[in-house]
C-alpha cells in the first residue's frame, strides 16, 4: 500500500466537497451549519474549512469547488491538512484519490523536508492496487526528471531500466560506446560521442513472445546543450528533463509489467548526453542512419530525433503491434499546444479515437495534430536523403514528427507524443517540475487492449 492511502477502516476524518450551490445542503448539524455561516465561508474554489463539532473536537471540513471543478482539485488538500487520516464526502470528482496521492509527491533528495503524515481512507470498493502502481509509475517519471544531469546521465538512465528489470524478470541488453557502431546505431553514436558519458541503447524486453508486440522508444537525452548549435544559457536551465521520453517509457512500462498485460512489451532508449567537444557532430554533416537514409544535420540542437531514428528503425523491424514513442521534442509544440497538452501524432483513426477517449477519462490530456503530407517537403536535403531541421521555421512540431515517420514502415501502428514532461508552475495534484504525461491514457488503453 502507498503510505499516502490508510486502511478503510482507519480512524478518519470527512472532508465535504461543496459548490456555492451545494453548501447549504452539507450534512451538518445546526450548530456547525451556525459556525459555517458565522464565519462567512462561501465554498469558494479550494479552499479549506475546519468545522468543530458541539463537543469543541474537529468534526471535519468543508472543501471549496468550482463549479466546473478541476478533476485535480483534490491534489492540494496534502498541503492544506494537518497530519492525519482523512476520507472524502460529498460530490467529490471522480479522480479525487489519485489527485490526493499525487498531491503528496515531493522532491526531497537534496533538501530534507519534514515528513507531513497525510493520508487518505479508501472506501472498500476503491482500486487500492491500481491507485498504488500509478502513484508509484508517476512518482518514478517525476524522480527521474527532476534530478540534475549530474546525478541522471545516460549510465544512470541504464540503472534505472536494470531496476525494473530485475524487479519483474524483464530481459536487459545494452550497447554502449563504440560498440554502437559496431551494432549499427550510427546516429545514437553521433550524438552521444563528444560527452564524457558514453552514449547507449537501453534495449528492455519483457513477456510472452508469442504475444502482442508492443513496444515503447523514449528518448533519454540526459542533459542538451544544443550542440554546437549551442543553447543559450536561459534554454539550458531545465535541460535535466531532456530524458523526460525515456522516464515516461519506463513509467509506461512498469504500469504494463504491474499489471501483467497479455503483451511482448519492449522499450528502447537510446541514452546519451548532447556535449560540446572536439568530435561533436557538426551543422552540414551527413550521418548515416541505421535504416540506411542519409541525414543532413541541418542543426545539432534537433538532437532527440536522430537518437530516436535509429532506436525506431530498430523496433520497427519486428513489426510490433503498436509502437509508441516519447519525446520532449520541440519547442514547436509548446508554442502550438502549452506545456499541459501534449501533441499526438498518428496515422491509426481507431487508435486516434481511443486515446482521445482514455485520455478524457482519466484526466490525462493530449492533442490530435496532424501528420501533414506536404509538409515533408521541409525536410528535403540537396546532398543527402532527408534533413534533421525543417528549413523555414514553419510547423516545428510537424516536421519533426514527418522526420520521424520515415524510420517507421511496418509496424501496424505508430504513435509520437512530442511532451513536455515538466508543470512550469504548480496546480492541484501537479507540483511545478517533473510530470508524467500520458502515461496514465496509454495505460487505460492498453489494459482495455490487452488487460
Amino acid at each position: 500500500m502507498s503510505d499516502c492511502f490508510a486502511p478503510a477502516d482507519a480512524p478518519s476524518l470527512p472532508i465535504w466537497f461543496v459548490t456555492q450551490e451545494t453548501l447549504a445542503g452539507a450534512p451538518l448539524p445546526d450548530t456547525a451549519r451556525r459556525f459555517v455561516e458565522s464565519a462567512g465561508y462561501t465554498a469558494e474554489a479550494g479552499k479549506l474549512l475546519a468545522i468543530p463539532g458541539a463537543d469543541g473536537a474537529l468534526l471535519g471540513y468543508l472543501f471549496g469547488l468550482a463549479r466546473e471543478p478541476d478533476a485535480f482539485a483534490a491534489g492540494v488538500l496534502p498541503g492544506l491538512l494537518p497530519p492525519g487520516a482523512y476520507r472524502l464526502e460529498g460530490d467529490a470528482p471522480a479522480h479525487s484519490a489519485l489527485a490526493f496521492a499525487l498531491g503528496t509527491y515531493r522532491f526531497d533528495r537534496y533538501r530534507a523536508r519534514p515528513k507531513r503524515d497525510v493520508r487518505l481512507a479508501l472506501p472498500a470498493d476503491a482500486d487500492l492496487a491500481a491507485l498504488s502502481r500509478t502513484m508509484e509509475a508517476v512518482s518514478l517519471v517525476r524522480d527521474m526528471v527532476n534530478t540534475p544531469a549530474n546525478d541522471l546521465g545516460p549510465a544512470e538512465i541504464e540503472d534505472a531500466a536494470r531496476a525494473l528489470a530485475a524487479r519483474f524478470g524483464a530481459k536487459l541488453n545494452v550497447v554502449v560506446g563504440d560498440a554502437l557502431l559496431e551494432e549499427n546505431f550510427p546516429l545514437i553514436h553521433a550524438v552521444g560521442r563528444a560527452a564524457t558519458r558514453a552514449p547507449r541503447l537501453i534495449d528492455l524486453t519483457w513477456g510472452d513472445a508469442d504475444a502482442p508486440k508492443v513496444t515503447l522508444v523514449g528518448k533519454g537525452v540526459a542533459f542538451d546543450t544544443g550542440g554546437l548549435d549551442i543553447k543559450p544559457s536561459s534554454g539550458m536551465l531545465i535541460m535535466k528533463k531532456d530524458m523526460g521520453g525515456a522516464a515516461s517509457a519506463l513509467g509506461l512500462a512498469l504500469l504494463i509489467m504491474a499489471r501483467g498485460l497479455k503483451v511482448r512489451l519492449r522499450v528502447l532508449i537510446p541514452a546519451v548526453e548532447n556535449s560540446i567537444a572536439g568530435d561533436a557532430f557538426r551543422p552540414g554533416d551527413v550521418l548515416k542512419s541505421r535504416k540506411g537514409l542519409s541525414v543532413e544535420i541541418g542543426n545539432t540542437d534537433a538532437e532527440g530525433r536522430l537518437v530516436l531514428a535509429d532506436a525506431l528503425a530498430l523496433a520497427d523491424a519486428e513489426a510490433p503491434e503498436l509502437l509508441v514513442d516519447f519525446a520532449t521534442l520541440t519547442g514547436a509544440a509548446r508554442v502550438a499546444l502549452g506545456p499541459q497538452l501534449p501533441p499526438a501524432y498518428t496515422d491509426d483513426e481507431t487508435l486516434a479515437a481511443d486515446l482521445a477517449r482514455h485520455a478524457t477519462a482519466q484526466n490525462d490530456p493530449l492533442w490530435r495534430m496532424p501528420l501533414w503530407g506536404p509538409y515533408a517537403s521541409m525536410l528535403d536535403s540537396k546532398i543527402a536523403d532527408i534533413n534533421n531541421a525543417g528549413a523555414g521555421g514553419f510547423a516545428g512540431s510537424i516536421t519533426a514528427a514527418l522526420f520521424l515517420k520515415r524510420f517507421v514502415g511496418t509496424a501496424k501502428s505508430w504513435l509520437h507524443l512530442d511532451i513536455y514532461a515538466w508543470n512550469p508552475s504548480a496546480r492541484p495534484g501537479r507540483p511545478e517540475g517533473g510530470e508524467a504525461q500520458t502515461i496514465r491514457a496509454l495505460d487505460a488503453l492498453l489494459a482495455e487492449r490487452y488487460g
